[in-house]
């Protein structure tokens, strides 16, 4: 093999392992059994990224920062819960998944704070009414951690990793419940399909780590009202923690998330207050992203109005 030839084949597996892949960069063909409208929307080879001006209680202090949510469906492995390079090879362990990047970045005096959050719920509800799978990271100058829910039958296998001593390295099993992250992506498939009332629900990855508390279910009462003409706004009320998320949508489909809200105690000791995290829709594009990765794609950037 020449050189020329070794070059191509390292592009091309390196293209392979790429955010999206080779074979994402094509129209995901639609089942029938979802409607045109919602087959025109999300099966079109298209993410749809928004981005939100945020205000995140850190330390008992209010930080402006950014949030960026990013929902694309994909084909995802029941068995691995991995996404699948190569569906057509893997048709039986194939699942249709609706993903959401959560990304939040905000600066605490010197040093910044980058943290996201990755769920996986799929679209098939009846026969899979629970998300796969949810992850958590965050990184900022004292070090990094990390956080994985995997479902394994009637249970959520949760593995941390951290750098504070007291978390460290964490393998516990936590019985099957809403997870709280979810929501955003239930409330994009079909909002009307939420549970109300008394539940059972996992706080989010974001909580629990700024919260530094250990994964676990809690109580809490749901319900969906309208806000406006033309939102809707689902509530989540802990009945065992201060914590109370409020995040609202648009009435109509694609059912956009506008804005949310969470309360809960930011600082520690006898410093800790309630205090209120806020983001606020900027701007909404569709694309195929994981293409614009050339320094003119930058551009991209600005209608998102990020800095």
């Amino acid at each position: 093999m020449n050189n020329k030839s070794i070059i191509a084949a390292l592009v091309i597996s390196l293209g392979l392992l790429s955010c999206q892949g080779m074979t994402q960069n094509k129209k995901v063909k639609p089942a029938s059994k979802y409607s045109s409208t919602f087959s025109d929307y999300w099966f079109q080879g298209k993410a749809e990224l928004s981005s939100y001006e945020l205000s995140q209680a850190r330390y008992g202090e209010m930080r402006k920062g950014e949030a960026v949510l990013i929902f694309v469906t994909e084909d995802f492995s029941d068995s691995k819960q991995v996404k699948l390079d190569d569906p057509s090879k893997n048709s039986d362990d194939a699942v249709k998944v609706l993903k959401m990047n959560a990304t939040r970045k905000f600066n605490t005096g010197i040093y910044p704070y980058s943290m996201m959050e990755s769920v996986f719920t799929p679209l098939d509800q009846n026969n899979y009414p629970n998300s796969l799978k949810a992850t958590t990271s965050s990184q900022e100058w004292c070090g990094h951690t990390f956080s994985q829910l995997n479902l394994k039958r009637n249970k959520y296998h949760f593995s941390g990793k951290s750098y504070f001593e007291s978390e460290g390295d964490e393998e516990v099993d936590v019985n099957k419940s809403l997870l709280e992250s979810e929501l955003f992506n239930l409330i994009r498939l079909s909002p009307d399909q939420i549970p109300t009332g008394a539940i059972e629900i996992i706080p989010s990855g974001f909580f629990t780590r700024l919260a530094h508390t250990k994964i676990g279910v809690k109580q809490a009462n749901l319900t969906i009202k309208d806000s406006s003409s033309i939102s809707r706004k689902l509530e989540i009320n802990y009945s065992d923690i201060e914590r109370n998320v409020t995040i609202e949508f648009s009435k109509e489909f694609p059912f956009e998330i506008l804005q949310w809200e969470e309360t809960y105690k930011s600082g520690f000791g006898k410093n800790a207050k309630l205090m209120t995290t806020k983001a606020v829709k900027k701007k909404t594009i569709l694309l195929d992203y994981w293409t614009k990765n050339h320094i003119a794609d930058s551009t991209y950037r600005s209608q998102l109005e990020l800095r």
